[in-house]
């Protein structure tokens, strides 16, 4: 990430910054991995350590679904009904030690008087649907369709919908930092040209003047197993200015420029992000291969160490058929895929695609909830089949009846 500076900040850090009273503004250091790591100093009207009351919300506990089987896997999502708010919404559907991810339809914004900060996590929004302004202690980030919302670990954060905007976003957790790809940068973390988005493109928060209001504000602050409720007389979002080099910021998946090649690109050329033993890919509308014989398709793979879940936003996914929008396919390890019968034949000679997508691949095996088997197609690991051998499967499952999908 680069360097940003917003509002009042003093010329020398650590050093007296006073309000035109004569008051001390409060310093606070906001940084991960200690004192190494990326960090930004925070000026706030008030102390942010004056909590008055501590009280339990709720615990959070993530079960693994198990139907006894390992096998590739098809949610659908598209008739999740909204429900709750930006976090009392959310429907986990994956997870393993490294990232948990799923949706959330929100049908009403946060309380005004409350707000949420992950303690253990940096957490990413992908905006499928819907408009709004996800407000931070940093400042606004107004969203829209195709935003990537990036929230660093500890920062302090609402979304409001805006009003009559169906919303539906693709949410994710990471107990690491969600950044560009360390390929793409060079020493003094710049990115490179040859990557497929630019400085230019990464968007800081719009700086607000400081909120001087009192009353009763709650930060929902996570951690491992809970959320607790942390009240303050104060309101959060009082920062005068602050400075460095973390911070949230939104990126649109309209901006990164793919990349593309004579025959057909593996999926790293389409990596956004990078995060502690998982990648963040984005499959955007792009010129096919030009070698005279390419097959524009992706070949058969298999997935020998790890899990790949995309999530499909728009358009016509070139490989895949019957996978409807705002489904994941989960193709987990061990087990071959590739393009579905007649797809391979049917793009040659294709110039584009118009394709959108979210892919998340993982190094270490993912979970699936009880949530995702109930939207389960069960039929899906039999796509592959030609057409006619595919109709006689889809009979004789018929025929066998509920046994035929073990619980």
């Amino acid at each position: 990430m680069y360097y940003v500076a917003a509002g009042s900040i003093p010329r020398q850090r650590h050093t007296q910054h006073r309000a035109p009273d004569g008051s001390l503004y409060a310093e606070e250091l906001f940084g991960v991995e200690g004192f190494t790591g990326r960090s930004s100093l925070l000026y706030h009207l008030v102390p942010p350590t004056r909590t008055h009351k501590v009280e339990p919300v709720r615990k959070i506990e993530l079960k693994a679904a198990d139907d006894g089987l390992h096998r590739h896997r098809l949610t659908k999502t598209g008739g999740v009904e909204p429900k709750g708010d930006a976090i009392t919404g959310r429907i986990p559907l994956y997870f393993n030690g490294d990232v948990v991810f799923g949706v959330v339809r929100p049908v009403e914004p946060m309380p005004e008087n409350r707000f949420y900060r992950n303690g253990i996590a940096d957490e990413m929004l992908f905006v499928h649907e819907g408009t709004g302004v996800c407000r931070t202690v940093f400042g606004d980030l107004r969203y829209g369709p195709g935003d990537y919302l990036v929230l660093p670990i500890g920062t302090t954060w609402r979304l409001d919908p805006d009003e009559g905007s169906d919303q539906r976003i693709l949410y994710l957790e990471a107990p690491s930092e969600i950044e560009p790809p360390k390929r793409y940068r060079n020493d003094y973390g710049q990115l490179l040209e040859h990557s497929p988005y630019s400085q230019r493109d990464l968007h800081a928060p719009e700086f607000r003047e400081p909120i001087d209001e009192h009353g009763d504000y709650v930060i929902d602050v996570r951690s491992v197993d809970r959320i607790t409720a942390y009240h303050y007389h104060h309101h959060p979002f009082d920062l005068v200015g602050w400075d460095g080099y973390l911070w949230p910021f939104r990126f649109d998946i309209a901006d990164f420029q793919p990349i593309t090649g004579r025959v057909h690109q593996p999926p790293p050329v389409h990596q956004t992000f990078q995060a502690r033993n998982f990648v963040v890919c984005s499959f955007v509308p792009r010129k096919f291969d030009y070698h005279p014989l390419a097959i524009p398709a992706p070949y058969n793979h298999s997935n020998i160490n790890s899990d790949e879940v995309i999530y499909y936003v728009a358009g016509n996914f070139m490989s895949r058929r019957g996978v409807e929008i705002a489904s994941f396919t989960l193709h987990p390890a061990g087990i071959a895929h590739g393009p579905h019968p007649g797809t391979a034949e049917a793009s040659i000679g294709k110039e584009a695609t118009e394709e959108l997508a979210v892919m998340v691949d993982t190094f270490h095996p993912l979970h699936v909830t009880q949530a995702a088997m109930d939207l389960d197609d069960a039929n899906y690991p039999y796509s592959w089949l030609p057409p006619e051998d595919e109709h006689e499967h889809a009979r004789e499952l018929s025929e066998r009846g509920p046994e035929a999908f073990p619980d």
